[in-house]
């Protein structure tokens, strides 16, 4: 359900490179991995973009099992921005999170939104983790699930429990039946091991890492398996890692309904543009009155009750898509124009091949990285049980995760996160964010030793350096030049107050194709 930008490198040199680390860590069953063989060094090709001109390319071979070196090789792809400076602090390694995300585009994008002083000094890299993108083999294991229209999420009669139950059963045996020999290596320590084959194909020493989302897992579970080759870790938006994933996904359900109801009270401050009226319980009542009405009738065959969830899930993620969200609702409320909706689907939850793949992966990694529940009822206590208090997408997200409830493969442990050894990290977290809620953030802060936590304070947006708060950005750039972080000695040690909500759209803007920022198109939804 993510939509990414179009994946780079495509045609990237294959180098080969031999990697024989194994993963171990003590205390969660992943054991952290002993010094590893050198690899081949890497061949960077131009692949530059219009945008993003100075991008290069390479790819980089590692066993599919880290544990045997002789094991079957995948092919990860990269993408760099070289520094230019003349003092050098070696590569920065960005992830978008997901999982499943791609990463390729994301390094121009970091490269160009740091101030350039900054960004000079190190090799910004992107990379797509294994399974995703332009990295063979691309997972794709049920292609057009998500197309419409599909079954409405919410379960009301046992038809629609069966029919929904049967998608989610049938795309986990298509999964197993399609990758089996590769869901076993689909998983965030796998990830990590090729994290580390990537610092070795750079001959670097240490790696500095700057995740979003899910990617703060990722950079946290290696700092946890490999302390001594951090050398700067800076993690926005973070996950709870002690709730991965079923919780997780559960606290996510409250979180949105939170961000929904935002929605509903911003739309009311707006009555004059979209004439729904100054009362956000009633405008609430209104939408939900919309999806009852297209779980009826579809808008344009292509819009029911489940895909008018999937348009507005990323309003959630980000404001800046308040005011296209809100066009699509007050036209089909106040006129009955479907047309709004229809292309706001399309933009914003329309899931194309790179969406398929993405999904892939997600499940993959998410149902291999830890238990889930087995049992169908008790999702369907819990769901029901968290739906009766947040409505808007407990269900949707179920159902986009219950293929965890079937999955071939067995589970592994969650790796323990606790780290006296990583050097300071800098954590950045919004109060008000849904898709990985604020306590995730303090949780890690506590988890790693000299941490720093700044937090932008009424903020509910979803990935928040780089992208127009200068507060925020300040302590990233201070961070990432000469390690500095802030200190209070509190649970906070800086707030920084959060960008005005966005206003309407005016009838020229509403009439451009764009649809939020750089940024947030890059990190996708989902994630």
């Amino acid at each position: 359900m993510r939509k990414r930008a179009v994946a780079l490198c495509g045609a990237a040199a294959v180098v080969a490179g031999m990697v024989t680390s194994v993963p171990a860590d003590a205390s969660a069953g992943h054991p952290t991995a002993p010094p590893t063989a050198r690899t081949a060094k890497l061949t960077w090709k131009k692949c530059g973009t219009s945008a993003y001109p100075t991008l290069q390319c390479a790819s980089l071979k590692v066993p599919l099992d880290h544990s045997n070196p002789y094991s079957e090789r995948i092919t990860l792809a990269l993408s760099r921005v070289p520094h230019t400076a003349k003092k050098y602090q070696g590569p920065l390694l960005v992830n978008p999170g997901g999982p499943g995300g791609s990463g390729l585009t994301l390094a121009g994008f970091v490269a160009s939104a740091l101030p350039d002083k900054v960004a000079a000094q190190y090799d910004v890299i992107g990379f797509d983790p294994r399974g995703v993108g332009a990295s063979r083999p691309a997972l794709d294991c049920a292609p057009g699930h998500f197309d419409p229209v599909r079954p409405d999420s919410v379960p009301a009669t046992p038809a629609l429990e069966k029919a929904d139950l049967a998608r989610a059963e049938s795309f986990a045996k298509a999964c197993g039946t399609k990758y089996a020999d590769l869901l076993p290596y689909i998983d965030t320590v796998s990830a990590v091991q090729d994290l580390d084959a990537i610092r070795h194909a750079l001959g670097a020493r240490q790696i500095n890492y700057f995740g979003y989302s899910y990617g703060t897992y990722l950079g946290a579970v290696y700092a946890k398996l490999h302390p001594d080759r951090v050398r700067r870790l800076a993690l926005d938006s973070v996950v709870d890692p002690t709730g991965v994933w079923y919780e997780d996904n559960l606290a996510q359900d409250h979180a949105f309904n939170d961000r929904h109801l935002a929605f509903m009270s911003w739309v009311a401050k707006h009555d004059k543009a979209y004439g729904l009226g100054t009362d956000p319980a009633r405008i609430e009542a209104k939408w939900y009155a919309m999806r009852a009405a297209l779980a009826r009738e579809p808008a344009d065959k292509k819009v029911g009750a489940a895909e008018l969830e999937d348009t507005f899930l990323p309003g959630g993620y980000y404001n800046g898509y308040w005011p296209y969200l809100a066009e699509a609702f007050a036209a089909y409320v106040n006129d009955r124009n479907t047309a709004p909706l229809v292309e706001a689907y399309e933009n914003f939850a329309a899931v194309d091949a790179a969406g398929d793949n993405g999904y892939s992966v997600y499940t993959a990694v998410q149902c291999r990285d830890a238990s889930w529940p087995r049992d169908w009822n008790r999702w369907r206590a819990d769901n029901w049980a968290v739906h009766a208090k947040a409505p808007f997408m407990t269900w949707s997200n179920a159902w986009y995760n219950a293929p965890c409830a079937f999955w071939p493969t067995d589970p592994l442990q969650p790796v323990d996160l606790a780290n006296d050894s990583v050097p300071p990290a800098l954590l950045f977290q919004a109060t008000d964010d849904a898709a990985t809620p604020y306590e995730g953030a303090v949780t890690v802060h506590q988890l790693l030793r000299g941490s720093s936590l700044v937090v932008e304070q009424g903020g509910g947006n979803h990935g928040i350096t780089l992208s127009g708060n200068t507060c925020l950005d300040k302590h990233l750039a201070a961070y990432l030049t000469d390690g500095t972080v802030p200190r209070s000695g509190g649970e906070v040690d800086a707030v920084c107050q959060t960008l005005p909500a966005p206003d309407p759209l005016t009838a020229k803007a509403a009439s451009t194709t764009a649809r939020g920022s750089t940024l947030h198109g890059l990190l996708g939804f989902r994630g």
